[in-house]
């Protein structure tokens, strides 16, 4: 395991690009539509939290492709406004290592807002540190239903929690691909824990089985055994891509033939480019993977050395930067300010219309939708109705 190491991508917004959207209510107009004068000398900063090497650095370089397409917004709609750069700091997604990269931001006076942290494990990790230093946190991934439980004031995030997605997954499973009986296996993770624990509850007298396997693990021989003595036509994974394509490469080594699900944390080049083995898996994402031509346009014409990767939840990480970016673009230049900005926070993002509940969650209804592995791409299934 490497130690910390933090990227300091001090990306100017100077880049005039902008992605025309229909915003409405009463906190911030839709990107690129107008801006402010006056002029500004101070530099600010926001700051993306998550893995950047590691196993798991792919989700990094999908929410790297989103921060930048809204610096580059930013840089369009707000001219004269703020200066405003991006510090990307490497967890790993490792709990163990996110305190000190939260240390490392909250000790940084420039540094207003969070995008992230990624992983649920480290924002539990971290979020009573940002409550206590007032900076506050928008969350493009992490999807625990406990996070939100915390009474953390700092803590928000663009994503629907597991509570969705788990009962959804099982939907799935058994009332639209019919399976009848249902093997879960989770991570030990707080992510894993909490999407797993969805699932079985919901599936009901499909559930034939469960197992908890450990993050890092390279040996399920154990937990092969228990999915093919249960009789399972279907297994569901809740857990990141590493471990998955390990689990279900050993699982079809091992004469499994029934079809393997998973959700979310799936969703990346480790599992989906594995191999051949991972075509016809099922996947259950809490949004829409398909950035649209406008967006990719615009990513395309982005001129940064790095701009990273489009992937999954390139399009939350787009919304939470620019709920902070806006915010700052407003006048929003403290920490206080900008937090006080997010609680109020009420507009169209890229993926769902943004206002935030007492508890940091989407207020209202949010889709999931099911895809399928097909030669290392996702194919839509559709939302999960």
């Amino acid at each position: 395991m490497k130690g910390f190491t933090k990227a300091s991508a001090a990306v100017a917004v100077g880049i005039a690009a902008a992605i025309s959207l229909a915003a409405c209510g009463t906190t911030a107009d839709a990107p690129g539509d107008g801006g402010s004068t006056g002029g500004s000398t101070e530099t600010y900063k926001i700051a993306y939290q998550g893995p950047l090497t590691g196993s798991n650095a792919a989700y990094g370089t999908y929410s790297r492709a989103g921060i930048e397409v809204a610096l580059a917004d930013y840089a369009a709609k707000y001219p004269d406004g703020p200066k405003v750069e991006v510090d990307y700091a490497d967890t790993q997604g490792d709990p163990a290592l996110a305190p000190a990269v939260a240390t490392d931001l909250i000790n940084d006076p420039s540094v207003l807002g969070i995008v992230g942290p990624s992983f649920s494990g480290e924002t539990n990790a971290t979020g009573p540190a940002y409550a206590e230093a007032g900076l506050v946190t928008v969350s493009q991934s992490a999807t625990s239903p406990a996070l939100s439980t915390n009474h953390w004031a700092t803590f928000h995030r663009v994503v629907a929690p597991d509570s969705a997605q788990g009962p959804a997954a099982a939907k799935l499973l058994t009332d639209i691909k019919g399976f009848k009986k249902v093997f879960v296996v989770d991570d030990s993770s707080d992510y894993g824990v909490g999407l797993g624990g969805e699932v079985r509850d919901t599936l009901g007298d499909a559930l034939v089985g469960s197992d908890s396997v450990q993050v890092k693990d390279t040996d399920f021989s154990a937990t092969v055994a228990k999915v093919k003595s249960s009789g399972a036509d279907a297994i569901y994974y809740a857990g990141y891509a590493p471990e998955a394509a390990l689990l279900l490469r050993q699982l079809r080594d091992g004469g499994y033939q029934g079809t393997f699900a998973s959700g979310d944390g799936t969703v990346d080049a480790a599992f989906l480019t594995a191999g051949d083995f991972t075509d016809g898996t099922l996947l259950t994402f809490p949004g829409v993977l398909d950035a649209g031509d406008e967006f990719t346009k615009k990513y395309d014409a982005l001129t940064v050395s790095d701009k990273g990767t489009i992937g999954a939840y390139t399009l939350e990480s787009y919304d939470a930067a620019w709920v902070l970016l806006s915010g700052i673009g407003e006048g929003k230049t403290t920490r206080a300010d900008l937090l006080d900005w997010v609680n109020n926070y009420d507009a169209d993002g890229l993926t769902k219309h943004i206002k935030f509940s007492s508890t940091g969650e989407i207020e209202g209804a949010s889709g999931v939708y099911y895809y399928t592995v097909d030669g290392g791409k996702t194919v839509s299934g559709g939302p999960i109705e």
